[in-house]
């Protein structure tokens, strides 16, 4: 059943990847994306109107996927997680998991899906432990420079650095399970609010465009690896 599931979930994902890139021709969207919605009282709701939306129009425009333009919200204990090859999760506060949620993302991400966390700053102390109550065995590792997910369509030596808190470095952590990166996790980045409208935070075209780049690298890795 894990194999059933990484094939429908990553391998067909990734022929239709393929075929949108590179058949010149317009097709019905191949899949769609969705933005996690979690308890605990956390604002999974943050970056809701532009983030992920901007960075699917990007992706598009530049990889040339077929991207659904309209993010899914799906809550992170429901089947319909399943429906989606990458689920985006983010927020400043309190997340908690219920051991039936931790089990389905567990065989969400054991069955081919990723989800990439952005930490929207206050994150950081809520979801570690969530992370290890779906995967009690695996440590959250920082990810080499010379990982591919750094080196899609776009190179990058680590994260961009995208606003600043603490005067801390912006960092790169996953999850990797039987040899394959699942989650990937961004620490004093705030990628997803790089990918908002530019009014919002009022980041220069310069940074948005840094987060919008490597957006796009989190997606095309997870798509086609």
């Amino acid at each position: 059943m894990k194999y059933l599931l990484k094939y429908s979930i990553n391998s067909v994902i990734t022929l239709f990847f393929l075929f949108s890139s590179f058949s010149g021709k317009t097709q019905p969207y191949s899949y769609q994306i969705a933005l996690a919605k979690y308890n605990g009282g956390g604002d999974w709701y943050a970056n809701l109107e532009t983030s992920l939306p901007n960075l699917i129009t990007f992706c598009n425009k530049n990889l040339k996927t077929n991207i659904n333009p309209e993010q899914a919200i799906v809550e992170v204990g429901s089947k319909e997680i399943f429906n989606y090859p990458f689920v985006h999760l983010t927020g400043h506060g309190n997340i908690i998991f219920s051991n039936d949620e931790a089990q389905n993302i567990r065989n969400y991400l054991i069955g081919g899906g990723f989800l990439h966390i952005s930490d929207n700053y206050g994150l950081d102390k809520f979801i570690r432990p969530q992370l290890k109550k779906i995967f009690p065995e695996l440590e959250l590792v920082e990810i080499p420079y010379n990982h591919p997910i750094y080196h899609q369509k776009y190179n990058f030596n680590g994260l961009p650095k995208i606003h600043e808190h603490d005067n801390k470095p912006a960092q790169g952590f996953g999850l990797i399970y039987e040899g394959r990166l699942v989650c990937f996790y961004d620490y004093e980045c705030d990628l997803g609010d790089g990918w908002e409208d530019a009014v919002i935070h009022n980041n220069s075209e310069e940074k948005r465009l840094k987060a919008l780049q490597m957006g796009a690298n989190i997606i095309q890795y997870a798509l086609i690896q």
